[in-house]
């Protein structure tokens, strides 16, 4: 049996899928009734003891990063006797500057697992290709794109993928202590994303970037000031470089990463 937490994210949902489609056993940790292809345990990873009641069985665990009292979560998780766990990291994990919570939080989430002894694979995965949905709501009224960090090229990487790499890193062997930085197969500006969803759709669609004080204004609306600075140190002072593209995800799946146009093919319907 494997644990997956955070299922009803882009890529815990994801991994779920790709496990069950493999015919491995399943058990999503939720904090409501969803339609999955897996047993549900309820509770919520900022709980501990909800977690441990969820790891009857179970042997392999995907864990995301950043919540309370992880490391009573990893003691329930070495005490039940699990035989590989698969943190969710990021690439703000490679960033220096501990001053940025996003990063620091990724950090400490990646030493506590490293002491657990628990046999571990670590994910860092690049900016995910379903942040695009956020568009969705500007492409169901008009047919302009207005966004932050027009000159950013990030080397996207589907969810689909992330999943396939830790589908592989808790049902094979060879994956434990390995950590993988993950991407998609090109580094793309928001720009080329607005033209590849443009095509996909059908439609000719037009990018406008934000000025630094608008992205920073639309941040502020969505979330603490913190975190609004933290991803202005990534990407408008160019304190994490998530453009190289890596051959992590064909090196371990055996077939080379989705494509943003074919991220963009399936998912189509999000934004009509």
């Amino acid at each position: 049996m494997i644990l997956v937490t955070g299922a009803t994210g882009n890529a815990g949902r994801a991994l779920v899928r790709t496990l069950a489609g493999a015919g491995a056993e399943v058990r999503a940790l939720v904090r409501r009734q969803v339609d999955l292809p897996a047993e549900l345990a309820f509770g919520d990873l900022n709980d501990p003891e909800s977690v441990a009641g969820a790891l009857t069985g179970v042997r392999g665990v995907f864990l995301l990063s950043g919540y309370d009292r992880m490391a009573e979560t990893l003691a329930a998780i070495a005490r039940a006797g699990v035989e590989h766990m698969t943190l969710l990291s990021a690439s703000a994990a490679e960033a220096t500057d501990l001053g940025n919570p996003i990063s620091k939080y990724h950090v400490e989430s990646e030493a506590l697992v490293r002491e657990s002894g628990v046999p571990w694979t670590m994910l860092r995965p690049r900016t995910f290709m379903s942040n695009t949905f956020r568009w969705a709501g500007q492409l169901k009224s008009g047919n302009v794109v207005r966004d932050s960090f027009p000159d950013v090229a990030v080397a996207t990487v589907d969810p689909l993928d992330i999943a396939a790499v830790a589908a592989a890193s808790l049902t094979e062997k060879g994956h434990a202590g390995q950590v993988y930085g993950l991407t998609g197969p090109e580094a793309l500006r928001p720009a080329d994303r607005v033209r590849i969803l443009g095509a996909a759709l059908g439609r000719e669609l037009r990018f406008e970037g934000l000025t630094d004080e608008e992205s920073m204004a639309e941040m502020l609306a969505g979330m603490p000031e913190v975190y609004a600075n933290a991803f202005f140190g990534f990407f408008a002072r160019g304190e994490l470089d998530e453009s190289t593209v890596l051959p992590t995800v064909e090196q371990v799946t055996g077939r080379p990463p989705r494509t943003f146009e074919e991220w963009a093919a399936a998912n189509v319907e999000a934004f009509a």
